[in-house]
């Protein structure tokens, strides 16, 4: 059995050869260089050695960490496994990133070669990277000059152990920083067999993925499943409905993801749907934030079964499917305890450290077992408890009828999830902060149809000034930070509520904007 992301490549290309491996959109010239590439598995096999050829030339070993920011395109899954077969490790970076968070990133996997290439929507990427790189003595790949995918190969994979570092992703945390978040083979591997078993995924699927390659959702929900099972890949992203919608039904889609809003909006819009086939699929998974009961049920009656997804690039998962939570209404509130091998999980009361074990406790979720990381780079090992288990940040509570169900209940770690991007509250704030006019400020989520939370921000203004949205997002922009992360509304106030202890009680400034949405 393979032990190595490339092992389970080798065995597609050995099994499948002369099938379709993997398929850019159909809009691709939208947002990148090239017509829409289709490669079958051999073809594919070939143009991973190639480029594979191209980074060892560029000087390339392995144990090097390599950046790479491409959008959902064929190259991006050619980039990362031919990281990896060399040895070397793939980093990839959401397209949104800029040269804020590539920098911090730089630092801190130590990554001197960044895979990009130009693109129509980004015509500055090459050369703001490239002042970025310089301050590291960094190498650009530009991948459509500096990488082919036609050409010598490998004379042989590098010789890789289960236990090395495949990839370091990006996941915001509580101290202001995106932190990164190494992953061994074996724990990729991990991750794919619980999505494995618990979607019924095998080698006739026809998987249509809208997340990017570069985290949990897109990595181990959807490119390790694909090489474990020798399926078919369909690749989307940034979400353009007319298009997605046309790929279920061109494609013959059996199983997708889809964040919470699009399917609420699909289902109470059923006009959107004619004319799209969608007979094919069977499952379509959806998480970061809870879902809606009558959304679950609704997709359930057309007979598409919605499985509610909790995961974290640390390597924390749950899946509530039809198998383990059939009726669908608690199917979007409930997940199952994992029992897959060697996975354990257990409810914590963050002031006591006492284990919940009764019902209708809020306590922090806390995991451990073959999925979950080894540590942040550059940790202190705080993200781990005095057990070993992870502390995820995220409140459950034991479900009252059913003590292997839990619920979500809340975030502990100051995260907004803004249309599936992680933000960092703590990160956005120190920069707002640094605005003249600002003595203080808080950033929080609030409420939106569209994208489940927006970034908000209050502001305590500084003597004789009166901040605008304007000056604040103008002020991030110059500091090149994701726009994903940019306050959409903003309130001054005189002062932020607080607790007897001196911290900000962001519910109170939350509970001001419930209910608004744009």
């Amino acid at each position: 059995m393979p032990t190595t992301l490339p092992g389970l490549l080798s065995r597609a290309v050995t099994t499948k050869g002369d099938h379709l491996a993997i398929a850019d959109a159909p809009n691709r010239t939208d947002f990148f260089t090239g017509e829409p590439i289709r490669f079958t598995w051999t073809e594919l096999d070939r143009a991973i050695g190639s480029a594979a050829t191209s980074l060892r030339t560029a000087g390339v070993s392995a144990g090097d960490a390599v950046a790479i920011q491409l959008p959902n395109v064929v190259e991006l899954a050619v980039s990362i496994m031919a990281c990896l077969r060399i040895g070397a490790v793939a980093t990839p970076f959401p397209i949104q990133h800029r040269e804020h968070e590539l920098r911090t990133g730089l630092e801190a996997s130590g990554a001197r070669h960044l895979i990009t290439a130009t693109r129509p929507d980004r015509p500055d990427l090459l050369e703001a990277s490239q002042s970025v790189l310089d301050e590291f003595g960094a190498t650009m790949l530009d991948f459509a000059s500096d990488i082919a995918m036609e050409g010598p190969a490998l004379d042989a994979d590098h010789d890789a152990s289960g236990d090395d570092v495949a990839t370091i992703c990006w996941t915001s945390g509580t101290t202001g920083v995106p932190k990164g978040v190494p992953r061994s083979h074996s724990m990729w591997m991990a991750t794919s067999d619980s999505q494995v078993d618990a979607l019924d995924l095998n080698a006739d699927d026809r998987i249509l993925c809208p997340f990017p390659l570069v985290n949990m959702a897109g990595i181990g929900g959807m490119l390790v499943p694909w090489l474990q099972t020798g399926a078919t890949l369909f690749l989307h992203n940034p979400i353009d409905l007319a298009v997605f919608l046309g790929q279920i039904s061109s494609e013959q889609i059996t199983y997708t993801v889809a964040p919470p809003p699009l399917l609420n909006m699909l289902l109470a819009r059923p006009a959107m749907l004619e004319g799209v086939d969608m007979s094919h699929i069977r499952k379509i998974t959806s998480g970061s934030a809870p879902l809606d009961p009558w959304m679950v049920a609704g997709w359930e009656e057309r007979g598409i079964e919605i499985v509610n997804a909790f995961g974290s690039n640390e390597g924390a998962a749950m899946l509530s499917t039809a198998d383990s939570v059939p009726d669908p209404e608690l199917r979007a509130r409930y997940f199952p305890r994992p029992t897959a091998e060697g996975i354990e999980v257990r409810l914590v009361d963050m002031n006591t450290e006492e284990e919940i074990t009764t019902s209708g406790t809020p306590g922090e979720l806390r995991f451990s077992g073959p999925t979950v990381f080894g540590g942040y780079l550059q940790s202190d090992g705080a993200e781990f408890d005095s057990e070993g288990y992870y502390r995820t940040g995220d409140i459950f509570q034991i479900a009252e009828a059913d003590p292997n169900l839990m619920q979500f209940v809340d975030r502990a770690k100051d995260i907004i999830i803004r249309g599936g991007m992680n933000v960092s509250a703590a990160e956005v704030e120190a920069l707002v902060s640094s605005h003249e006019s600002v003595a203080e400020c808080s950033i929080v989520a609030y409420p939106d149809n569209d994208l489940g939370e927006r970034v908000g921000v209050f502001v305590v203004a500084a003597p004789e000034a009166t901040p605008t949205l304007e000056e604040i997002v103008s002020h991030l922009r110059d500091q090149n930070i994701a726009s994903y992360k940019l306050p959409e509304k903003l309130e001054v106030i005189d002062q932020l509520p607080r607790n007897p202890v001196g911290k900000v009680v962001k519910g109170d400034l939350r509970d001001r904007w419930n209910g608004a949405s744009l």
